[in-house]
């Protein structure tokens, strides 16, 4: 087996803001249009009209990653501010109601309105996607099934959608429990062979339920599109920084998955019912109440799980270049996921005297200033 490169790719998706009121608003043809004469196809509509997407070209490293979704952060950020507006890198927005927003006029999107019906009306939510290169169709489908232990992991650190349409849900991830409404979501089938995968693939496709693959949304899959592992779970972060660090551990992941095969061993796999525990409890608690450490049978807190995976994982990230970016885990831990600090926000602006809705405008403002954080 030849040695996959492991280059990076990572897609965000961005709601759009007023600027003064906080208001979700449509992206205007106009700002589309900038961000696209700037961007080129590095940036996207979404499904609906108040979402827009970016995406990195192919990286080499997390040093091309963080210059190039750096760029595409600042190039938003100043487009966007030109008419007014602001982009949030938030899974839901705080206060919005999902019910008056409509989606983007494109043959994809209405087609996928027209077959999902109401679910589809309340995808008000954001996410990150991180590709990882791995050509071997075979290999991607091997390191798929081992991968899918580490993603309540990363769930777990990436969660900022405790708010929707004004309430605390109590989750720390809201956005999932939207998405899990959707077909085709969630942990990925057990597939053994990439022949496999497609028999069940093209069974849907030739049948006419859908078109493609890009139909099929697990929480890790083959990209549809590129010769990547695509993991899909996380929450879109606020803090560049922390995108970074995710990124860094999906490929270092991957890396040391890849690197037990080539010793002819591997990640043992796990029951999916205990995996799926582990996905509710970082949907629900984030990093604080700890996951299932499935080989001990015994809950861990996060902090040591944490510990544990860069540990695992040093001398893949070493050999990544990413060994920084993966022990800002650690940071995340310490300091508190998005999810945190915005009922943190909410918490302060209640106790200086704000009623729920001054309150939850201070939330987004705080959103709005960590999205350009550290791109300076």
């Amino acid at each position: 087996m030849d040695a996959p490169d492991y280059t990076l790719g990572i897609e965000e998706e961005y709601l759009l803001v007023n600027a003064e009121t906080c208001a979700l608003v449509d992206v205007p043809d106009a700002l589309m249009h900038d961000c696209s004469r700037a961007l080129g196809d590095q940036v996207s509509p979404e499904f609906l009209a108040c979402q827009i997407e970016v995406g990195t070209g192919v990286c080499a490293n997390i040093a091309e990653a963080r210059a190039d979704l750096g760029h595409l952060r600042r190039t938003i950020a100043a487009c966007a501010a030109e008419y007014g507006m602001a982009p949030l890198a938030v899974s839901c927005h705080p206060f919005a109601d999902w019910q008056s927003r409509k989606h983007t006029e494109k043959p994809r999107y209405n087609d996928l309105a027209r077959d999902l019906g109401g679910v589809v009306r309340r995808m008000l939510i954001c996410g990150t996607h991180v590709h990882v290169g791995l050509p071997d169709d075979d290999l991607r489908m091997d390191i798929m099934r081992q991968f899918s232990y580490f993603l309540p992991h990363l769930l777990a650190l990436s969660t900022s959608s405790p708010f929707w349409g004004g309430q605390d849900t109590g989750l720390n991830s809201y956005r999932l429990s939207v998405f899990d409404n959707l077909p085709r979501t969630g942990l990925p089938p057990e597939f053994t062979a990439y022949a496999e995968y497609r028999r069940s693939v093209d069974m849907l496709i030739d049948a006419g339920l859908i078109e493609d693959s890009s139909k099929i949304w697990w929480d890790i899959r083959p990209s549809a599109r590129f010769p990547t592992i695509e993991s899909r779970i996380c929450d879109v972060m606020p803090i560049m920084e922390h995108t970074l660090t995710i990124a860094a551990m999906v490929q270092s992941i991957t890396r040391m998955l890849v690197e037990l095969r080539r010793r002819n061993q591997r990640w043992r796999i796990y029951d999916r019912f205990l995996i799926a525990e582990n996905r509710w409890r970082a949907q629900r608690y984030g990093p604080r109440e700890g996951l299932l450490d499935i080989g001990r049978g015994a809950l861990v807190p996060m902090g040591e799980l944490v510990a544990e995976l860069i540990e695992l994982l040093d001398a893949d990230a070493m050999a990544l270049g990413c060994l920084n970016e993966l022990r800002g885990a650690q940071d995340i831990v310490a300091q508190g996921t998005s999810s945190e600090r915005q009922r943190a926000v909410y918490a302060r602006a209640v106790e200086d005297g704000a009623d729920a809705s001054e309150a939850l405008r201070a939330v987004v403002h705080a959103l709005m200033s960590e999205f350009t954080q550290g791109l300076d």
